[in-house]
């Protein structure tokens, strides 16, 4: 279901009035192989349960799984490559609520969902709106593995 507008597939930019709260989009599906796993640990969290397949065994979860960091970085990666918003300069302010709920394993299918929960034109900045953005990742059962909240800010139309 891609049911934002097709100026979030790599069309024009989207000034702030464009964007509507309960827009969503949802990623085709993102296998996750143990060769990222690795790669990013070694690049990015080098702990032996993401980096180490013998070491995971014995660890916690019982297998390999991939870092929190690494399924926060896929859920960026997998909208901006489908068109994102566009040409839209959205500058990220932050983020809100991450968790991570569940562990990714090597062969996980993770599907990633962005709702757009909020829209606040800025009152300091008034060619500026702020746009916030509900962010799940589930995986091929369903379940969520991790959901944030993101602030973007975006360029808006001239006030009358």
């Amino acid at each position: 279901m891609h049911s934002a507008p097709s100026a979030a597939n790599g069309g024009e930019a989207r000034c702030f009035e464009d964007f509507q709260v309960g827009e969503r989009w949802i990623s085709e599906p993102t296998v996750i192989t143990e060769e990222e796993i690795i790669a990013f640990a070694r690049a990015n969290d080098p702990q032996p349960m993401h980096m180490d397949p013998e070491a995971a065994r014995a660890g916690p979860f019982g297998t390999l799984i991939a870092s929190g960091w690494q399924i926060a970085a896929l859920s960026m990666r997998v909208f901006l490559q489908a068109g994102g918003y566009g040409k839209t300069p959205m500058v990220g302010m932050g983020l809100d609520e991450l968790r991570w709920t569940k562990p990714v394993k090597a062969g996980d299918t993770l599907v990633v969902e962005r709702e757009v929960i909020e829209t606040v034109r800025s009152k300091s900045r008034p060619g500026m709106g702020m746009i916030r953005t509900r962010v799940t990742v589930r995986n091929q059962d369903g379940d969520a593995v991790m959901s944030l909240v993101s602030l973007g800010r975006v360029p808006a139309r001239a006030q009358a």
